[in-house]
């Protein structure tokens, strides 16, 4: 049986490399700070779809009240241009459509106010988003950029890519600004 010997110290130790332990920490870190951030950007974007159905279901809502509207409206309409031969009669039913056609109106601008509450929060979200991703790519790549360190044994690799890495967070930290 073959005989093997083992070296005293490992190829590529920190006795070797002093680089090892720290790259290997800051490496670490930004992969952590990278699944932090693509989870933020991931809700945001779940927010955001969720959002925009809220938005139709209230468009969808105001359109309803303005078919309502357009039907009180035209009955009125329609009873007011009538020669009936009960003319108290006919007059009440047009004013309880007239009501009912102001009342169908005043909802309905109500509804799109929401309906654009629910768009205009939802475009922050989208903004959200954005940074969380632009953040993400941005840590991603200096968690790259550091792991050249390693192979390089070059600290240049190392500072910059904490540097680049430093700018993603704080990118997406800009993200929890946004209103």
């Amino acid at each position: 049986m073959a005989e093997f010997e083992l070296p005293e110290r490992p190829e590529g130790s920190p006795e070797e490399n002093p680089l090892i332990l720290p790259v290997s920490v800051t490496i670490s870190t930004l992969a952590v700070l990278v699944a932090l951030v693509t989870m933020f950007g991931h809700r945001a974007a779940n927010e955001q779809i969720l959002l925009q159905a809220k938005a139709s279901d209230q468009w969808n809502f105001y359109q309803a009240k303005n078919i309502r509207w357009h039907e009180m409206e035209a009955n009125a309409d329609l009873l007011g241009g009538l020669a009936p031969s009960d003319k108290e009669k006919t007059e009440a039913l047009r004013e309880k459509y007239v009501k009912s056609a102001e009342k169908y109106e005043r909802e309905k601008d109500e509804i799109s106010n929401e309906a654009k509450k629910l768009e205009a929060e939802r475009d922050v979200f989208g903004h959200r988003e954005d940074r969380f991703d632009a953040g993400e790519a941005l840590l991603e790549i200096g968690l790259v950029i550091c792991s050249m360190t390693l192979l390089t044994k070059k600290k240049i690799f190392w500072f910059s890519g904490m540097a680049i890495a430093g700018v993603g967070v704080a990118i997406a930290c800009t993200a929890f600004l946004l209103h």
